[in-house]
């Protein structure tokens, strides 16, 4: 049963933040986005493979060698141990541990001020362009193709903002799908992080999916983030599964 949860939220999530570029190669998909995330620039397997792995690493490489970033392997419980084992053999290192974190809706903690929250259906230029400014994008190609993958989600979206003397400070968004929303983009503004807001957005994104109908939530946070896990755990969040990237740098 665990395995076939962990398959639910790792199909999810590819729903979730498609990438610039993709292409399906016999149970594997290649995502390609100018190395914008680590997510959207690995290689995972969603179904049954044919062909062998001394075959289809070798193409995979050829490809991310054509785009001039490193050839990266996302790694879940779902793959096999012995793949692992092979690219590590193959001079692929470990790298951007990820946790994931689930919670089933009725049960989370929503003791937050969330009414400061201004909540939307669809991803708005003016989102996008803050979420640059609150991560200090500057890519060139970043800033040219991040939009196009925002607006390639196919999954209905919740676009959170709040607002202070006049200008967005934090952001987030909630991608629905079945009976689950995803937690993503949840970024603050230096200035007014420690204040609640990142709570407060998390609250209300919640709240609004719970009236769409989701009845679970699951996010996805980098290992070494004790903040943010202490954060999601006050919430109600709680550890599900792990998964990490395997990175060959050329």
């Amino acid at each position: 049963m665990e395995q076939e949860n962990i398959k639910i939220i790792e199909d999810l999530s590819l729903n979730a933040w498609p990438s610039h570029q993709m292409e399906l190669y016999d149970g594997w998909i290649i995502r390609f986005s100018y190395f914008y995330t680590h997510r959207t620039n690995s290689v995972e397997q969603f179904g049954t493979s044919t062909l062998p792995w001394s075959q289809k690493i070798p193409y995979c490489e050829s490809l991310y060698r054509r785009w001039n970033t490193p050839t990266i392997f996302k790694i879940s419980p779902l793959v096999s141990p012995d793949f692992d084992f092979m690219l590590e053999n193959r001079g692929y290192v470990k790298e951007h541990i990820t946790d994931v974190y689930t919670l089933s809706i009725d049960e989370a903690n929503f003791n937050a001020p969330y009414a400061m929250v201004t909540l939307e259906d669809h991803v708005s230029a003016e989102w996008i362009q803050t979420l640059f400014s609150l991560k200090h994008t500057t890519n060139p190609d970043h800033l040219r193709v991040v939009p196009s993958m925002y607006a390639a989600i196919p999954k209905d979206t919740i676009a959170a903002t709040i607002s202070l003397d006049g200008r967005i400070v934090a952001t987030g968004l909630g991608v629905l799908d079945r009976d689950y929303v995803g937690i993503y983009a949840i970024h603050v503004d230096e200035a007014y992080r420690r204040k609640g807001y990142a709570k407060a957005l998390i609250t209300a994104i919640l709240q609004k999916a719970s009236q769409k109908g989701a009845s679970h939530a699951y996010l996805q946070v980098v290992h070494d983030n004790e903040s943010a896990k202490k954060l999601y755990e006050k919430i109600g969040f709680r550890f599900f599964y792990q998964y990490f990237f395997r990175v060959l740098h050329e």
